[in-house]
């Protein structure tokens, strides 16, 4: 009697192109040290996971066999990891002429009424995730609608696609119209159930998602914390200090509490996967209690300049003194744009009217290994160390005619030649800068003409 084959080990395959990650945070340590970058580099790859990474020279004799795709003249960088962004807000990405509050009534509440539907959600979500892997995002802290049907849609599209996704249901119980609020009890229940579907099902995570602390009383924000004590490994995620008459609202409704984020402390909101959007309004002692909490800050620049929102404090959050986990959001659609690199740019220029400098690698690692970090998925994401998930993106340095006039077609053979080259990749590179996006080693999207994805 015949034995029964023994299964057959997992397909290598290989990548072969530049290669630029990082191996540690460059606001600390010198970007020498800092980066990595392979002019002519191997990545192989092992059932959706990075097997070994170095020079074609050394591991071509190993692996020189293997199916290799090969990417000359262009670079390979982790997917970018973007840590706060609106999925129901897509639709009304450019909407003109507000501040936040008004934004809000204007335009945002009546948009998220519609994700009740589920059908509509899920059209919304797969146009939304496929504008993330058209711009090189393969992770995301996502916000959801009110209601719990936006979460189905937006997770069941995430797994069909295999993408690492965090998500959660908007946590909104006052001071927004009747259609989009739910009350403190079902906003817990509704919440808890979600987690017990969803969350660390495959590649997916859930966030308690109060909106902001306008729109939750304190009861509801006292059960957001306790979702978080029953569920330790689950995030927070929600908005703050963004606007100073939102600032100023939130010191009426909630005079009991020394400041803004002290509203969310009170309720055991402020901890290490805690991630707050914007923080433009910071006090001192704000950004230093976020650092002993080790709790993060999404930097949004795109969406604080369009809404006239104010400059945020990167030197101050990035300190020696207080360190705060910092990383970068597009915030769509108060952001302008799904594109990581046009995010990293404006970051650029709001340094520059602070009087402070942004180098193409620091903007880079926020949107990446500091993106992970910031996450708490270090381990699994966000540089190219052996073991990791192969999600990870081409860019074309010269995708355009201009960029391809300012960009030569060789390699970089120097740290200083390839800082040059990504500053000018993030300064005009966006889309259509973005020729590959690979999810678990696999091709799921491909610029042509009309775009390629795979499903």
């Amino acid at each position: 009697m015949s034995s029964p084959e023994s299964p057959s080990p997992p397909q290598l395959k290989a990548i072969r192109g530049s290669f630029l990650d990082f191996i540690a945070d460059p606001f600390y340590q010198p970007e020498a040290d800092s980066v990595r970058y392979l002019p002519d580099g191997l990545m192989v790859l092992e059932a959706g996971y990075i097997k070994a990474l170095g020079p074609f020279s050394e591991l071509q004799a190993e692996y020189g066999a293997l199916p290799i795709t090969h990417y000359p003249g262009q670079l390979i960088l982790p997917g970018f990891i973007d840590t706060h962004i609106h999925y129901p807000q897509t639709g009304m990405i450019a909407a003109y002429g507000e501040q936040l509050l008004e934004w809000l009534d204007q335009y945002t509440f009546p948009t998220e009424a519609k994700f009740k539907d589920k059908a509509y959600a899920r059209q919304v979500a797969d146009v939304f995730l496929d504008e993330l892997l058209r711009n090189g995002t393969t992770t995301a802290l996502v916000l959801a609608a009110v209601f719990p049907e936006s979460v189905d849609a937006f997770f069941e599209a995430a797994e069909q696609r295999h993408l690492c996704m965090i998500a959660g249901k908007v946590m909104m119980d006052r001071h927004a119209p009747e259609m989009v609020c739910d009350t403190a009890a079902s906003a817990y229940e509704d919440s808890k159930a979600l987690i017990q579907k969803w969350h660390n099902k495959g590649r997916l995570r859930y966030a308690v998602t109060p909106r902001f602390a306008i729109t939750s009383t304190d009861e509801q924000l006292q059960l957001a914390g306790q979702l978080l004590q029953e569920f330790p490994d689950v995030y927070l995620h929600t908005h703050l200090s963004e606007n100073v008459d939102e600032v100023a609202w939130v010191k009426q409704l909630f005079p009991h509490c020394q400041g803004y984020l002290d509203a969310y402390d009170q309720a055991g909101l402020v901890r290490e996967r805690s991630v707050f959007a914007h923080g433009v309004q910071l006090t001192d002692a704000e950004f230093q209690r976020l650092s002993e909490a080790k709790a993060t800050i999404s930097f949004c620049p795109t969406s604080n300049l369009f809404l006239g929102s104010g400059l945020f404090k990167l030197d101050q959050a990035k300190s020696t003194e207080y360190p705060v986990k910092v990383s970068l959001g597009t915030d769509v659609g108060a952001g302008t744009s799904f594109s990581m690199l046009q995010t990293a740019n404006e970051a650029y220029k709001v340094t520059q009217l602070r009087h402070q400098k942004l180098s193409p690698f620091k903007a880079l690692f926020l949107a990446t290994l500091g993106g992970a970090r910031a996450l708490c998925l270090e381990e699994i994401l966000g540089n190219f160390e052996t073991g990791k998930a192969a999600d990870f993106i081409v860019l074309d340095p010269r995708a355009t005619p201009l960029m391809a006039f300012r960009n030569e077609a060789t390699a970089p053979s120097s740290l200083a030649e390839l800082a040059d080259r990504t500053f000018a990749l993030i300064m005009m590179g966006d889309d259509r800068a973005v020729a590959a996006t690979y999810i678990l080693g696999e091709l799921a999207y491909e610029r042509t003409a009309a775009g390629t994805f795979s499903r």
